[in-house]
């Protein structure tokens, strides 16, 4: 499985907003230069994340944006999903898929990637921003 820019990027812009929780809202200026990212880029990223409700916005002189709840309470799985959709490698091991495989009831693959897709789900859930941010403090202690 391999992310795209939009999962790399929008994961970045998650975990600036997650240092600054505490300090207020970050333009998305200042979240594209912390994080060396494209401006025009990010605001599609963070539209995507507001509208999935993991962002908020302010209006005004001391706008800008921040995250709609705590750093604790947000997951790694939580963005992925919010920007990426299913983290399922494969279409085969989608709960409610609509779609049905003619080799359903015989297909021995399906329970590998099955466990693959949990494994992935087990990590990603399992990993908030504040376990990222916290890692981030002790990186730079440690320098």
């Amino acid at each position: 499985m391999k992310l795209s820019t939009k999962g790399r990027y929008g994961l970045r812009a998650m975990l600036e907003l997650a240092i600054m929780y505490d300090k207020g809202n970050c333009s998305i200026k200042q979240i594209a230069e912390r994080q060396d990212l494209s401006e025009s880029y990010l605001e599609q990223l963070v539209a995507l994340l507001k509208k999935q409700k993991l962002v908020k916005s302010t209006r005004g002189a001391q706008g800008g944006y921040s995250l709609a709840l705590p750093p604790k309470q947000i997951s790694v799985g939580d963005v992925l999903r919010a920007l990426e959709g299913s983290l399922n490698p494969v279409d085969c091991v989608l709960v409610n898929d609509e779609k049905e495989c003619c080799e359903q009831d015989y297909c021995v693959t399906k329970y590998v990637w099955k466990k693959i897709s949990d494994s992935i789900n087990d990590v990603v859930n399992n990993i908030t921003l504040q376990d990222m941010v916290d890692d981030y403090n002790g990186l730079k202690e440690s320098e």
